[in-house]
């Protein structure tokens, strides 16, 4: 799902993956909060014993994402312009985000067999270079990056949120939550310290979000391969180094989308409540179901709409066979923001698949899909025999290893059993890379991946480590080296200048020009 969205599930019954319907209240009062807390407390089981039945999880496996983009003018500034793009587009796989300077793309789902990730990519190609022909005409250009060098601190500002009932519920009841300002702290080369009054500043993270469906026996190992591999993917992914001017870290997103959506107050009570963005609780012992338990048992509502009741008995054989929708349910997880979800579907015989949410946008299609073929391919390799890691690599450590890789990249060092499978040590995270890349092109076969598609976008990968070069370290040194010549503002701008203009080449970002020596 997107950052931020409505909460409901994006499903596949049109062929690609659609945002659910808009929240129509925009305020709500205790009683509303009292059944939707009900409602959960029955759709959760209700969910068990669907979970449960032998059909469930019986369809086609398919591979779907959808993209974040931002919107900036002829000086690369942002562009307030969503909403008239996407009037003048009449394109419903365009959705309108939470700021007014960007976009959704959701793409179709492509069976897992054969070439998805090619057919992915072309579904980029051609749905942004629509856009972008649109764009262009009114003097915008279109920006895939995790965050947007050239982004002020007036631009997080609900000022420029987007007019959606669904956005303004959100930053009131989380704000309410919280109570005061959201406090962002991120160290890094140029430490930043911020507060905003509202939850706009979240609105500068934009990724391209995977959806990758597993059998539902292979579920529990699978996700737990996601976890235990997602700093290899964080660190070979990155591209969100520059926040408000500021070199931070390689994914910046990590620290800021947590920060921004904080509502907890440090010692409001006597123990730690997790926050809402979050690497998770622990690894997954027996299927999805105990993620969605979790989520009810772990996080208050804050956006408690109740549906329209399912149809009655006498009306039923008018619908089609799907199983129960959980729309409280699917609201509730959608207002939750762990780094891999579980998402329900309820169509045909119903399933739950993962949402890999820290791939960032950009720099290029074939870059993001070369992540998405990265981490799928890590999951799905590491499946097998994920429980052996499990038994010496506690979850914390996994956790630990996230946030190292998100903030120093492929600098990072972190733990791992790489020389010793029964004792894990601090070791550079380039050469687990390393070593896991035949597991990830191993378990791509497995799933049915062709062979050309495999080593074409596992190169690009390999290409990455072998140049050192990432998106959040050509954007780092790029900034670095035009600062010796201009102010940080127009060399901030230049970087977004140059970052579209080799965007624009599909070339991997491991073969841009580099203008540092």
């Amino acid at each position: 799902m997107s950052k931020l969205c409505d909460g409901t599930l994006l499903t596949v019954d049109k062929g690609y993956l659609t945002m659910g319907k808009n929240i129509a209240k925009n305020a709500f009062c205790d009683h509303d909060f009292t059944l939707f807390q009900q409602k959960l407390t029955t759709q959760v089981q209700q969910l068990k014993t669907i979970i449960n039945n032998k059909n469930f999880g019986q369809v086609p496996l398919r591979i779907g994402a959808e993209l974040e983009m931002y919107l900036v003018d002829d000086n690369a500034e942002v562009s307030l312009s969503n909403k008239t793009l996407l009037d003048d587009l009449h394109d419903q796989q365009f959705q309108l985000e939470l700021n007014q300077y960007n976009l959704e793309l959701n793409l179709n789902c492509f069976e897992q067999t054969g070439r998805p990730f090619t057919a992915l990519r072309n579904e980029i190609v051609e749905k942004t270079g629509k856009l972008e022909k649109l764009a262009s005409q009114k003097n915008i250009s279109i920006v895939a990056i995790g965050i947007l060098p050239t982004l002020e601190q007036k631009h997080l500002h609900i000022d420029h949120m987007t007019d959606l009932p669904r956005y303004h519920c959100l930053a009131k009841y989380l704000y309410q939550k919280r109570g005061e300002a959201f406090k962002v702290n991120i160290n890094g080369e140029e430490p930043l310290s911020v507060n905003f009054d509202d939850i706009c500043a979240e609105g500068a993270n934009t990724s391209f979000q995977v959806h990758y469906m597993t059998k539902a026996a292979d579920f529990a190992n699978s996700f737990n391969a996601a976890q235990l591999t997602l700093p290899l993917v964080t660190a070979i992914g990155a591209n969100s180094a520059i926040f408000l001017g500021n070199k931070l870290w390689h994914e910046t997103r990590v620290a800021l989308f947590k920060q921004a959506l904080d509502i907890r107050l440090r010692d409001a009570v006597p123990w730690q409540a997790p926050p809402r963005v979050n690497f998770g609780q622990g690894w997954v012992r027996n299927g999805p179901w105990e993620l969605f338990a979790e989520s009810v048992a772990l996080f208050d509502p804050i956006l408690p709409e109740i549906t329209a009741p399912e149809l009655t008995p006498d009306l039923a054989p008018l619908k089609p066979k799907h199983q129960a929708e959980l729309n409280e349910l699917n609201l509730h997880v959608g207002t939750i923001w762990p780094w891999h979800r579980p998402v329900y579907d309820h169509h045909d015989n119903g399933h739950v698949r993962i949402e890999f949410r820290t791939i960032p946008a950009g720099p290029t299609s074939l870059d993001m899909v070369a992540n998405a073929a990265f981490a799928i391919g890590l999951a799905a390799g590491l499946s097998t025999q994920v429980n052996d890691f499990l038994a010496v690599m506690p979850f914390r450590f996994a956790e630990y290893n996230f946030y190292r890789a998100a903030q120093y990249g492929l600098d990072a060092k972190i733990l791992w059993p790489l020389h010793n499978a029964g004792k894990p040590e601090e070791v550079p995270i380039s050469q687990v890379i390393a070593a896991l890349i035949p597991v990830a092109k191993k378990g791509l076969a497995n799933i049915g991946i062709a062979n050309d598609e495999i080593t074409k976008f596992i190169k690009i990968i390999e290409q990455r480590l072998n140049n050192k070069i990432t998106g959040a370290i050509w954007q780092q040194n790029t900034l670095t080296t035009l600062e010796q010549t201009m102010d940080k503002k127009s060399a901030c701008r230049e970087l977004v200048k140059m970052y579209i203009n080799n965007s624009r080449t599909c070339k991997p970002v491991a073969t841009w020009e580099q203008i540092w020596t």
